[in-house]
């Protein structure tokens, strides 16, 4: 039966986290490990009343076909909400609705990627991206991480010996990591990828989520059209609705939105037009504000916690903003090992080698801090202390 699928999935395999939450799915365990918002914060009832509104008031045109680009006002709400404070004249004619920004590293992969092409992305990286990207085939080359941002010098050595095509980075509150880049860095990445005439895939769907520090702006701000830069709904209003989007020139939109009709047409639709109207209805700035006030004292909490209770031999980020922190072991100790042992003291992470390529990553784990409560959390880092 195997011979009879695409060459491409031979090396494809389910998520590791996938696997992991499995296990993870018991009353008792105090999870770290899914990257899951807060669903205490959700606005149900908002959202009731403007899926209610819509349903009522324009049902028949919501329950329709619509276009692959997406609800016009809905892509005038981005460009108008999102960008502008940014400096960034982005028409609604270069942004495209997806099913959540994970469609959109699907669709941009699909339009740069052949077999084979290089691409650079982060270390540690995102694993969604990962996963997504690699049904290309392409060649991955991973660039460390630094306290300020992608290490540029790295990068360049990189860039320098192979023919890279695609950068894909989180600049702000990484997934796994929890860094940002500095402006410093994010000047400096846009100007070597220019050089190079390499494409950015920038993700940004944890910049609203800032609680401590200065606001940066995209890199796209610095790179123009050779930027590509994605958002998502999911961290700022509901993660099941599954929208996102992606802003890009307008030759790269009209390849994207070829893909993109290819895929699925356009959309769910009913869902763009609730969430227009709970976006018209509401004060966004106010729940995101909301958000920020509860996942800053969560992530204060996870880190006093560690603070008082790791080894001082075990680092750890101190992220200033996002939903997730990254600890790294002393060199020789094993996160695959640690987590066995944590489970069965009811506590559980991401190891390290999921964010990794060739088995790297093993001293290494990622903490969620943006689904547990303070007292999880004290309790969570107590038992995973122990286990250390």
């Amino acid at each position: 039966m195997t011979e009879l699928f695409a060459d491409r999935m031979k090396g494809a395999s389910d998520s590791f986290i996938r696997e992991i939450l499995k296990v993870t799915d018991k009353p008792e365990v105090i999870s770290f490990a899914g990257g899951l918002p807060n669903p205490g914060l959700f606005p149900v009832e908002a959202f009731a009343e403007a899926s209610a509104r819509v349903i009522r008031n324009s049902g028949r045109q919501a329950l329709q076909y619509s276009t692959t680009e997406g609800y016009l006002p809905l892509r005038e709400f981005i460009s108008e909400q999102y960008y502008q404070k940014d400096g960034l004249r982005i028409d609604p004619d270069e942004i495209l609705i997806v099913n959540g920004s994970q469609q959109g590293i699907d669709l941009v992969s699909k339009i740069f990627l052949n077999k084979g092409d290089h691409v650079a992305i982060e270390k540690p990286g995102y694993v969604g991206a990962i996963q997504a990207i690699s049904l290309y085939e392409p060649i991955f080359h991973m660039v460390t991480l630094e306290e300020s941002g992608i290490d540029c010098e790295s990068l360049e050595s990189i860039l320098t010996e192979n023919p890279v095509k695609l950068l894909y980075a989180v600049p702000s509150f990484q997934n796994p990591s929890g860094i940002t880049y500095t402006e410093e860095t994010r000047k400096k990445l846009a100007s070597l990828l220019q050089e190079y005439k390499v494409h950015l895939l920038e993700d940004n769907p944890y910049g609203d989520l800032r609680f401590m520090g200065t606001h940066q702006h995209p890199i796209k701000a610095y790179l123009g059209d050779s930027g590509v830069l994605m958002g998502s709904f999911s961290k700022i209003t509901v993660p099941g609705i599954r929208l996102g989007w992606v802003c890009a020139e307008k030759v790269i939109m009209g390849k994207l939105k070829i893909v993109k009709q290819a895929a699925d047409l356009h959309s769910n639709y009913l869902a763009q037009r609730i969430m227009y109207e709970f976006l018209s209805n509401n004060d966004l700035d106010s729940h995101v504000s909301t958000i920020i006030d509860a996942y800053g004292e969560q992530r204060n909490s996870m880190v006093s916690a560690m603070e008082s209770c790791f080894p001082k031999e075990v680092s750890f980020t101190r992220p200033e903003g996002g939903m997730f922190l990254w600890v790294t072991l002393p060199r020789g100790n094993s996160s695959m090992e640690l987590f066995d042992r944590a489970i069965k003291q009811n506590v559980a992470f991401v190891p390290g080698p999921a964010f990794h390529f060739e088995g790297e990553g093993d001293n290494s784990f990622r903490l969620n801090y943006s689904n547990s409560n303070p007292e999880q959390i004290k309790e969570g880092i107590q038992r995973l202390a122990s286990v250390i």
